[in-house]
Order: structure tokens, then C-alpha cells, then sequence
């Protein structure tokens, strides 16, 4: 029992910590922190006896909650600022939905290795840019017109609703590439939060339903748990890294944003690799 007890308090001061440090990240980077939630929740999982085929997707719904009010904080900071695209989110919302929910749909099946694989190929794409890429990069000096405008949305949700986060990191890329000062893309990309975070969470909710192995306190593929511990720290910090976003240099900004990226890939690629 003692024992029992000991790794309960130290699970929830991991928990604690990492939703912390999640707030920060989804406020400085645009991003909800579920590249740092799923890999915490999913150890969580690992010590508490779930099963192997159930951990990953239970990670990523969950992870997908717990975004939710990080997301929505940090999109109304960045908004009060004046610095959210808003044109470009209401012409991504209806794919940037469609794609989340068909990632959700397809999570009831995917192995483990599928979403770190996902996210080790898309982010290392990400990191390059930012850490080596020069401002002459790009794709393009405006937004694309709406038929790819649309199939860029799209794509973002899916790979969002795979990866368990809240596709931050993927279109601040897409936005940079297409002439967006890093400023405003990391501000658009935390309302890109909202549109995928809210239908990904209950796309997990009804994959998950009725599932064997599903721990006590899951609602489908979503812990209560980890969302009563880590929501409520995010919450606390989230307007630190809104504020620290605004301070910082455009180069600075862009550095920290591709070293993070990088420290999350060779997490998952350690752990494809175990």
C-alpha cells in the first residue's frame, strides 16, 4: 500500500510539472504541449498496468483534452495582441475538423509506432526549416488560393489527431513558408489549436468507446485523470510563454521553436527504437 501511495504522489508531481511546462510551451510556441503530454502520459499508463495497445491512442485522446483549454487560453492571448490570422483560420476550419476527425478514426487501429513515427517525420521536416532555413526560404510570398489552402488544413488535422497535439508545429511551418512573420504564424497556429484540439478529443472520446483494457477513470480514449492534474497547471502558465513570445526576437524565437522540436523527436525515435 505504501508503495502503492509513493508512486501515486510522485506520478501526480510528474503530471504536475509537465502541465507547467506544457502552459509555457503553448503560449511561446503556439503549440498545445502535447508532444511533451503524450510521452508522460503514456509512462503513466506503462506503471499503472495498461495494456500495450491501449496506451498510445489513451496518451493521444487524452492529450487532445487536456489541449483544449491550453489551446483556447493561448489563442485569446495571442488574439487580444492583435496577431491572429483570423482569414486564414476561418477558410482551414471545416478541413482542419474534417482531417482531425479522420485521424481520430484511424488512431482505433494504428499501432504505437504509427504516431511516433508520424511525428519523428513531420517535426525533423519542421526543425530543419527553423534551425537552418534561411528567410528566403518559401514556398511562396502570400497564401496559397482555397483548394490548397483547404488540402493544407486537412492535412494539418490528420497528422494533428495522429501525433496528439494540437498541429501548432505544422502550421506555423505552412505559414512561414507562404510569407507569415513567425510572430504572427505561432499566433494563428494557437487557434489552429482550437479547431483540432475540441473535434480530435471527442473523435478519441467515440474511438475508445466500449473498448477492452480501458483503464477506470477513461472516457474512450481520454484519462479524467490526467486531465484533473495537468489542465489545471497549464492553465497557471499559459500567458508566461504568450508573454515571452512577444518579447523575444523573430530569430531567437525561431531557434528555441526548432531545439524543441528536435529534443521531442529523439524522444519518440528512442522509443521506436526500444
Amino acid at each position: 500500500m505504501g508503495d502503492d501511495v509513493s508512486q501515486l504522489l510522485t506520478l501526480a508531481m510528474a503530471l504536475a510539472v509537465a502541465g507547467g511546462i506544457t502552459g509555457v510551451l503553448a503560449g511561446l510556441f503556439g503549440v498545445g504541449g502535447g508532444a511533451i503530454i503524450v510521452p508522460v502520459l503514456y509512462e503513466a499508463f506503462r506503471l499503472t498496468g495498461v495494456a500495450e495497445e491501449i496506451r498510445m491512442p489513451l496518451a493521444v485522446g487524452t492529450s487532445l483534452a487536456i489541449i483544449v483549454p491550453t489551446s483556447i487560453r493561448s489563442a485569446y492571448g495571442h488574439y487580444r495582441k492583435g496577431a491572429v490570422d483570423m482569414q486564414v483560420l476561418r477558410r482551414w476550419a471545416l478541413p482542419l475538423v474534417l482531417g482531425t476527425v479522420a485521424g481520430a478514426a484511424l488512431a482505433r487501429y494504428a499501432s504505437p509506432w504509427v504516431f511516433q513515427a508520424v511525428f519523428v517525420a513531420v517535426s525533423s521536416v519542421i526543425a530543419t526549416k527553423l534551425l537552418l532555413g534561411r528567410a528566403s526560404w518559401r514556398l511562396a510570398d502570400v497564401m496559397p488560393g482555397a483548394p490548397l489552402l483547404q488540402i493544407y488544413g486537412g492535412g494539418v488535422g490528420l497528422a494533428s489527431a495522429l501525433m496528439g497535439i494540437g498541429g501548432g508545429a505544422i502550421s506555423t511551418l505552412v505559414l512561414t513558408l507562404h510569407g507569415r512573420a513567425i510572430h504572427q504564424a505561432v499566433a494563428t497556429s494557437a487557434g489552429v489549436g482550437v479547431l483540432i484540439s475540441i473535434p480530435g478529443a471527442i473523435g478519441y472520446v467515440i474511438a475508445g468507446w466500449g473498448r477492452p483494457g480501458l483503464p477506470p477513470d477513461a472516457f474512450g480514449f481520454v484519462s479524467l485523470l490526467g486531465l484533473a492534474i495537468i489542465v489545471p497547471m497549464t492553465l497557471l502558465t499559459t500567458q508566461i510563454g504568450v508573454n515571452l513570445a512577444h518579447a523575444l526576437p523573430r530569430r531567437r524565437l525561431e531557434v528555441l521553436f526548432g531545439l524543441f522540436l528536435v529534443t521531442v523527436c529523439l524522444r519518440f525515435v528512442f522509443a521506436i527504437a526500444s
